[in-house]
């Protein structure tokens, strides 16, 4: 086999040796890893695969390689991609915390003057338009409230099991929607206790959680809804181009309808949501409580499946 064919395409790949060290790497792999070829060759392979999906191996026989290792062009973008998105999401996050500020007074005004109106007016009927705008006017405050909260940037770690929150988690959604979904636990044991913000973190995973059961239950095809919530410890993950020797990985789960493809570049964007009754923060606010913690929230959605992974550095362990 003649590796100089390689340099022509835009995959990246990689042949091993028979100890499963990179022997050789093209052009398109020395863009991606974000290293030469020099400096790749006798590196063992996977502390170079955190954060990418989509990795193509064959085994190879007869030849001076043991195996070849394809990475298709996507994935090349893909921790950029990422890195840009986390970025825009941030510049969103702090527009809205500013325009928040500045809709907190005239809306407290718009309340103040809604109740005066309501003491004076004579008749029921007449006062039930002043109560919407007082109801109306809480909810927004409720909301703005909720723009303004992430703004605090200290965590406050504390060491604890995981599975202390993932069964807290499951515990109040299995609360709020009873027998209408199931609810699949699937522990790695081995996870040791992190040092994280214990309420920062069980929030985030709520969101995710919630968000996965009101999928479900929204939806009125699904023949058993089922949310599995997964635990696993990652190797030499790479989040945001940062390179970690242990991480943890929690994986929500669920067999709904899926993210629409309409909304999936943008899920993460504060106030965008497909629920008629959603506010398109609680993803948003997930997000930003695992970039606090150094780590990542991820997903990939289709039609009968959909994974969220909150994604966690685990120095540690």
């Amino acid at each position: 086999m003649d590796s100089s064919g390689f340099e022509l395409l835009q995959t990246a790949v990689l042949l091993l040796d028979e100890s499963g060290r990179i022997a050789y790497a093209n052009g398109a792999a020395e863009e991606l890893l974000r290293s030469s070829r020099r400096q790749l060759t006798g590196q063992a392979l996977d502390p170079y695969l955190g954060g990418l999906t989509s990795v193509l191996k064959t085994p190879l026989s007869g030849q001076p390689w043991a195996c070849l290792i394809e990475i298709p062009v996507h994935q090349g973008a893909r921790l950029d991609d990422q890195q840009q998105a986390l970025a825009g999401q941030a510049a969103q996050r702090e527009t809205l915390r500013n325009l928040a500020h500045e809709v907190r007074n005239p809306l407290a005004g718009l309340r103040a003057a809604a109740q005066l109106l309501d003491m004076e007016l004579p008749r029921d009927d007449l006062r039930d338009y002043t109560r919407v705008i007082i109801e109306e006017a809480d909810r927004l405050a409720d909301l703005v409230d909720r723009l303004v909260s992430p703004q605090r940037q200290d965590i406050e770690p504390q060491r604890f099991n995981i599975h202390e929150i993932c069964e807290r988690a499951l515990a109040l959604v299995g609360l709020e929607f009873g027998d209408r979904l199931s609810l699949v636990r699937d522990y790695d044991t081995s996870v040791p206790d992190i040092t994280a913000d214990r309420d920062r973190l069980l929030q985030a995973l709520l969101n995710v959680v919630r968000n996965g059961a009101q999928a479900l239950t929204e939806a009125s095809d699904i023949a058993s809804p089922t949310l599995r919530l997964r635990t696993r410890i990652v190797h030499q993950p790479v989040f945001l181009r940062t390179r970690h020797r242990m991480g943890l990985m929690i994986t929500v789960a669920d067999n709904g309808p899926g993210v629409p493809a309409a909304l999936q570049d943008k899920l993460f964007h504060p106030l965008v949501t497909g629920r008629a009754q959603g506010t398109g923060l609680g993803l948003n606010l997930a997000q930003a409580c695992l970039q606090l913690h150094g780590g990542v929230l991820e997903f990939d959605s289709e039609p009968g499946h959909t994974e969220f992974r909150l994604l966690l550095p685990l120095e540690a362990a």
